[in-house]
């Protein structure tokens, strides 16, 4: 009977209060449907979970960045100095390595303005601070539809104080949202989702995978020194009822037990046909799938060779520059076109743009080198250094001392 009440609670599920609650009036209201402190307890937890995040992350913004200004806007050189100003009195940079980690495992993450009207600082939200979003229905001239548009305010848990900010207080970072989703979703969710076919449901691939290293050192502690099992004939209840003790109290190293009387006594093993070598490699496979980055298997897997590691690469770079745009262009839109408005410039015309890596420089040539000595743009001593730098192998700069000098 508990075997029918379970398919049938696993078929009809109560009812939670993620998702989607549509009310009578135009606002909308959402929340995570798997909450992100648990997306969060995974990445701290799991050395997979945080490897494949951290190597996506690292991948993403660990290069750093430049910005630049359209040079043909006459105020170039101020609004350059106004956005890098900006950048390094945040720690700009310190807030993407930080925030990146974060939103590529949970699909959000949240900066608070402490100031909108007068952008100068930012500080990261937990990101399980928001409890819901709540969204305006769009609106047409017939009447409202009932389809999420627009961000209406962001309500924080009652630990976090339980007011709403605006969304302009708020940068809500976020990848892969799902339809009209105000949530994102990041690459561990999915790890942490069951799914239920008709009565029959599956578990979360990270509560199989933590199960399965749970019962593995029980594996290793019972087989490792297996029980003796010793096959009594005609034993009485007293007997019985020692062996069971014996049995109970045993150590992890396994425990041998003798009867004083006819019988046969065999050791436990393992049955070498239950071959689950298979099932755990389908079970970890899927698990590194969920994760999105091939990478770790080049640390746990051998046999991988450069042009593996190589194709590995390529295929987490189809994944990584989708995140790099976004970040690019949320940066330039929420941060440097504010903070360009705010002193004075033309974001239009200034047209801020940051860019990935470190500026590339023009790599000098020789014919170049021996065309500023020509012109003299550099100095004898400077052309000399430059020289050693091509590999060319020049003498002490002095004169040759002649015969007959000094009257000899």
């Amino acid at each position: 009977m508990s075997k029918i009440l379970k398919r049938l609670t696993e078929s009809f599920p109560i009812k939670t209060h993620s998702g989607y609650a549509f009310p009578q009036r135009s606002l909308i209201y959402e929340t995570p449907t798997v909450p992100m402190c648990e997306v969060m307890a995974l990445y701290e937890r799991d050395h997979t979970c945080k490897a494949s995040v951290d190597l996506l992350a690292a991948s993403t913004v660990g290069s750093g960045f430049y910005t630049t200004i359209n040079q043909n806007y006459d105020r170039a050189t101020e609004a350059k100095r106004a956005v890098d100003e900006f950048n390094e009195a945040v720690n700009l940079d310190t807030l993407l390595c930080d925030m990146a980690r974060t939103l590529i495992a949970c699909g959000n993450d949240f900066w608070l303005k402490l100031t909108p009207q007068k952008l100068s600082d930012l500080h990261r939200i937990p990101v399980d601070a928001v409890e819901r979003i709540e969204q305006r229905n769009l609106a047409e001239a017939a009447g409202a539809l009932k389809i999420p548009y627009d961000v209406e305010s962001y309500k924080l848990r009652q630990k976090y104080g339980g007011g709403k900010l605006a969304p302009e207080a708020v940068v809500h970072w976020r990848i892969n949202p799902l339809d009209q989703s105000g949530f994102g979703t990041g690459v561990l969710q999915v790890l942490l989702h069951s799914l239920a076919l008709h009565s029959d449901k599956r578990p979360a691939f990270a509560w199989m995978k933590a199960k399965i290293e749970r019962i593995m050192p029980k594996i290793f502690e019972k087989y490792a020194g297996p029980d003796v099992l010793a096959l009594l004939e005609r034993a009485d209840e007293n007997t019985i009822r020692n062996f069971e003790a014996a049995i109970k109290n045993r150590g992890e190293e396994g425990a041998w037990l003798f009867y004083n009387g006819k019988g046969t006594i065999q050791p436990v093993t393992l049955d070498p046909r239950a071959r689950f070598e298979y099932y755990v490699d389908h079970l970890i496979n899927q698990f590194y799938l969920g994760c999105e980055t091939p990478l770790p298997r080049l640390f746990s897997t051998p046999g991988f060779t450069e042009a593996s590691a190589k194709a590995a690469l390529e295929l987490q770079n189809m994944l990584i520059n989708p995140v790099q745009r976004y970040i690019k262009r949320q940066v330039e839109r929420e941060l440097f076109s504010v903070v360009l408005v705010q002193a004075g410039f033309e974001p239009v015309k200034a047209q801020a743009r940051l860019h990935w890596g470190t500026p590339q420089t023009k790599e000098v040539s020789a014919a170049d080198l021996l065309r500023a000595a020509e012109l003299k743009l550099i100095r004898e001593e400077e052309f000399r250094k430059n020289a050693l730098k091509f590999g060319w192998e020049l003498w002490a700069n002095t004169e040759p001392k002649l015969e007959g000098a000094n009257g000899d």
